[in-house]
């Protein structure tokens, strides 16, 4: 039990602030990213095949996606209507796998109807597509996670829809359509949609229209709203959110607060993180993704890839970040993997992506080091055969997820990056010198020795620091410690805060 008469007053207010950020699930949670039609082999294939006709074409689960070719008469690539057959039902009982894992939150890529495997092309944000499941499915696997202790995330698109959906026949097809004002129409060619990035499958939603806004988020019955009031999601990862601008994603975040106290509005947001807190409650921190990615490839010194990482901390700010997804790889990424060849440098950034600030999120089968280059490849069918004691890459993140579940330094401790020109090297701190977390990655080649000043007061002299993942010692200093870092590793260091064995203990009256 803490004795707060051993804290001072700077203690207290830290503590208080570490109190409030541990009660905010959004804060340093683990997530974990699935395509529905990718993750499970369907138990219930032969009673929707016919939902596969033509210009859907089913896979066997042992194929991998390969480029294909454009579908004049479909309007798109032919990979993006190549199916797998997962749904909801299937994923609904691959719960027990990720639990085990120790994942908070299961964020699934969108399943509304539509015409794609992908499903960024809406047709109707009311109905999930059948091939997936259906709203009652949505409100069950809801209930279930939330009774794990586990929460649901949505993909919401609300920047365009597909050109397939009725409201866009309509309104394309009639200027007096009652849906006309929902889309963007070319002024010297009525009939011609604008689309996002000029994708004829994609038009644009008109989001500064009143009835828009009132269809996609204000009103308790719009998309945004009914699925956290109705199935009871826990928030929405924001498809293209950059391309809604502030203002509207402001407006958006607080009537998805409204509808669901406590719910996260993630931004899939590639500009740098500053200023779009709190428009959204958390960014995908892809600058983040950029920094770790340059620094492991070692097109970045250390010393410049941590003051990067100290100056967007800083400019964003702690309790932003700590609500931003840290992505390696995702469905529009190349599995990390093939970004990064070599294992130990795969090793390395994963560790880094579970120690820095934010919210980590793994891509579905990342875990597994399931391999794949630029989509579709890096959106295969979930590598069931790849789980076992055996897989050293599932052992790795199994030690990284315990590690951070039982660090709440990692989760959602304070940020301080550590100077070392050769060394990436930061520490985690929340107000109790037990708690403190020190990493140091070496990227290089070469192994490094160097002096490295731990910038925690409360750290004493001779204390023992002991890696997570190794078990080797250092010692502490006069307020630093000379480590050792072989080449491309990463030290996790924690104090060894215990008595000695004839009952002296130097921590006995610091918090």
């Amino acid at each position: 039990m803490e004795n707060l008469n051993l804290w001072n007053e700077r203690d207290l207010a830290r503590r208080e602030a570490m109190v409030l950020r541990s009660r905010d699930w959004r804060n340093g949670a683990v997530v974990y990213q699935v395509m529905v039609d990718r993750f499970a082999p369907s138990l219930r294939l032969d009673e929707k095949t016919h939902l596969y006709r033509s210009p859907r074409r089913l896979r066997r689960w042992d194929e991998l996606p390969l480029q294909g070719t454009w579908d004049e008469t479909a309007r798109v690539w032919s990979h993006e209507v190549d199916f797998w057959g997962g749904d909801l039902h299937s994923l609904s009982q691959r719960l027990d796998y990720l639990q085990d894992l120790g994942i908070d939150v299961l964020y699934l890529n969108p399943i509304f109807s539509s015409l794609t495997n992908h499903k960024y092309d809406t047709w109707d944000y009311h109905q999930v597509d059948p091939t997936l499941g259906s709203r009652a499915e949505v409100a069950a696997l809801a209930a279930e996670l939330h009774r794990r202790g586990m929460r649901l995330m949505l993909d919401g698109v609300f920047n365009h829809m597909g050109r397939r959906s009725p409201m866009f026949i309509s309104a394309q097809a009639d200027p007096e359509s009652p849906w006309r004002n929902f889309f963007r129409f070319r002024p010297e060619a009525p009939e011609q949609a604008i689309s996002w990035l000029d994708i004829e499958n994609l038009p644009e939603l008109n989001l500064e229209h009143p009835q828009v806004q009132d269809f996609v988020f204000r009103r308790a019955d719009s998309v945004v709203q009914s699925y956290l009031r109705e199935e009871q999601i826990d928030g929405w990862r924001l498809d293209v959110a950059f391309d809604l601008g502030f203002r509207i994603l402001h407006e958006l975040t607080l009537c998805a607060h409204e509808a669901r106290p406590g719910s996260a509005i993630i931004g899939e947001i590639w500009n740098y993180p500053e200023d779009w807190h709190p428009a959204v409650d958390g960014v995908m921190n892809m600058h983040g993704r950029a920094i770790l990615l340059h620094l492991v490839r070692e097109n970045l010194s250390p010393g410049v890839a941590a003051d990067m990482w100290e100056t967007m901390v800083g400019d964003a700010g702690l309790d932003h970040m700590l609500k931003a997804w840290l992505v390696l790889e995702n469905h529009d990424t190349p599995r990390l993997s093939h970004e990064l060849p070599d294992s130990r440098q795969q090793r390395l950034a994963r560790i880094l992506q579970f120690t820095l600030p934010g919210t980590v999120c793994l891509y579905y089968g990342g875990e597994l080091g399931m391999e794949g280059g630029p989509e579709p490849a890096s959106r295969a069918p979930m590598r069931w055969d790849l789980v076992g004691d055996e897989n050293p890459t599932l052992q790795l993140h199994r030690r990284l997820l315990s590690l951070r579940r039982n660090c709440p330094a990692l989760r959602w401790g304070d940020f301080r990056r550590l100077h070392a020109d050769d060394l990436f090297a930061f520490l985690r701190r929340t107000g109790s010198a037990r708690e403190t977390v020190v990493v140091v990655a070496n990227p290089g080649e070469h192994e490094v020795t160097r002096f490295v000043q731990l910038r925690d007061s409360r750290i004493q002299d001779l204390t023992i620091l002991r890696d997570a993942l190794t078990g080797r010692e250092w010692t502490v200093y006069a307020g630093g410690v000379e480590v050792s870092v072989p080449a491309r590793e990463v030290l996790i260091l924690q104090p060894d805060c215990s008595p000695a064995p004839g009952g002296y203990h130097r921590y006995r009256r610091l918090p």
